[in-house]
């Protein structure tokens, strides 16, 4: 049993789940960046993590369970029993299209993401800019902070764009990697600069890595 699993698992003295616990699910796909963790509820893609190992992945199953008011319900961390509880969800089919659209990207074919997606795990100005860059900041493209800000009609707030960026919860679907100083410098990256480059080189706004 992987350590995802362990945490994950329902022991039966635990609390039931939340009234308003919500169905989701989870997959850990290998990309060229490394692996990603992506995270699923019936209303589309919610979570996106950079570097999934075993334990990055079981500590975000781990705060989503506790996000969402339940445990997943399909993906490597369900149980049988869990699975054999509950009717197939929508969000099974919404992670298999993640991991379609997030290989076609990485493949070079996607250019533009068509996933639903669930905002419910960020809210209020954070939100409102992150719906702007994913919106109107397309493939091949880079925003400075400080453009943001005026797109979403908050000019003094370049700085709180930035700690926008560091709190998205969908990166690379929600293009936090196309958010750059507005000197020419790179920014800031959640998922670390090497993996910002590696993205900015894939769309060809930088060269690819000589190695």
């Amino acid at each position: 049993m992987t350590i995802a699993q362990r945490q994950t698992r329902r022991d039966p003295r635990e609390r039931p789940e939340r009234a308003d616990a919500r169905a989701w699910a989870w997959a850990v796909p290998a990309t060229p960046i490394g692996p990603l963790l992506l995270a699923a509820t019936d209303e589309g893609l919610a979570q996106v993590v950079f570097h999934a190992t075993e334990k990055t992945a079981a500590e975000a199953v781990a705060r989503l369970t506790r996000r969402l008011g339940a445990g997943p319900t399909a993906g490597p961390s369900a149980s049988s029993a869990a699975a054999a509880a509950r009717p197939a969800p929508r969000c099974a089919e919404h992670l298999a299209a993640a991991i379609r659209q997030v290989e076609s990207y990485f493949a070079g074919e996607t250019t533009a993401f068509t996933l639903p997606l669930d905002w419910s795990l960020i809210t209020g100005f954070n939100r409102r800019v992150l719906r702007e860059l994913a919106a109107h900041v397309p493939y091949g493209t880079v925003v400075g902070y400080q453009d943001l800000a005026d797109r979403v009609g908050e000019p003094g707030a370049a700085r709180a764009v930035g700690v926008a960026m560091g709190s998205n919860p969908l990166p690379v679907v929600v293009p936090c990697h196309r958010v750059v100083e507005s000197g020419g410098g790179i920014g800031g990256f959640g998922g670390g600069l090497e993996t910002k480059r590696a993205l900015l080189a894939l769309e060809g706004v930088l060269p690819q890595p000589l190695f």
